[in-house]
Order: C-alpha cells, then sequence, then structure tokens
C-alpha cells in the first residue's frame, strides 16, 4: 500500500479492509493527481505545520502577466518538487491556448516510480482566473 499517502492508507484500512494489501499503479496515480490538487490549490501560509506549503495566490502573479509566466512555472515545479516525492524528473511547461485566454494551461511531465519502474506521467494543469488549480492526468 506503498502507492498512497498515510492518512489515504488509513482511510482505506477502516474502510475497506479487504484492499490491505497489493500493489495498484492507478491507486498510486489517483493519490499523486489528488495529492496535486491540494498543493495546488493551497494558499502559502495557510497550513500551520509547514509556512512554505502551498502556492502563492496566483492572482497577484497574474496581474504582470505575461511577465510572470516563468515565475509561475517555478513555484508550481518547486511545490511539486518539495512536497509530492513519488514524482522525479519533474519538468513543467507552459501551453498557450488561443481559444481559452483566461486560462493558463501547463504540462506536467515527470517519473513515477512504480516497483523499481519509471513511468512516465503527464499531467495537465489549468490555473484558472479566480486562482483555482485543476488537474487533469
Amino acid at each position: 500500500m506503498r502507492e498512497e499517502r498515510l492518512l489515504e492508507r488509513i482511510n482505506v484500512w477502516s474502510k475497506e479492509p479487504e484492499r490491505r494489501g497489493g500493489n495498484y499503479t492507478w491507486r498510486m496515480v489517483e493519490s499523486v493527481l489528488n495529492h496535486l490538487k491540494r498543493i495546488l490549490n493551497t494558499r502559502k501560509g495557510n497550513v500551520l505545520i509547514a509556512e512554505d506549503y502551498g502556492v502563492p495566490d496566483f492572482t497577484e502573479l497574474l496581474r504582470a502577466y505575461p511577465d510572470s509566466i516563468r515565475d509561475l512555472e517555478k513555484n508550481i515545479k518547486h511545490m511539486i518538487q518539495k512536497y509530492e516525492p513519488r514524482l522525479k524528473a519533474v519538468r513543467l511547461s507552459f501551453v498557450p491556448q488561443d481559444d481559452d485566454i483566461l486560462s493558463l494551461h501547463f504540462r506536467v511531465e515527470a517519473k513515477l516510480n512504480v516497483d523499481d519502474e519509471n513511468i512516465p506521467v503527464n499531467i495537465e494543469t489549468v490555473l484558472a482566473s479566480d486562482g483555482k488549480v485543476d488537474i487533469k492526468g
């Protein structure tokens, strides 16, 4: 069950004891995606135990668009590398969208280590104009 975070494992154990064993890659991917959503939708300073957990208020950075794109990439990549250790070799790139000018799209490319095998992972991250981040795997 190492594919899930500790609190996810505890939740599964209490609700579905028959799922305690086994290695399920899909559970790991789902866990990573859920954790990324949590990280990228948490604003810095809102988690008492870790002051640097989360990202800055993107709405402030968007005022300096397009000059702020590199800062956004840097912030998102740093949070992923620091707080999602299951992802390795993280690369993040801005993906311009002519048909969706109110959102910013980023592509996350990384490796997920499952049973000593590095599985490529591609994730689309969409930053909406209200500052909310959506993750699509």
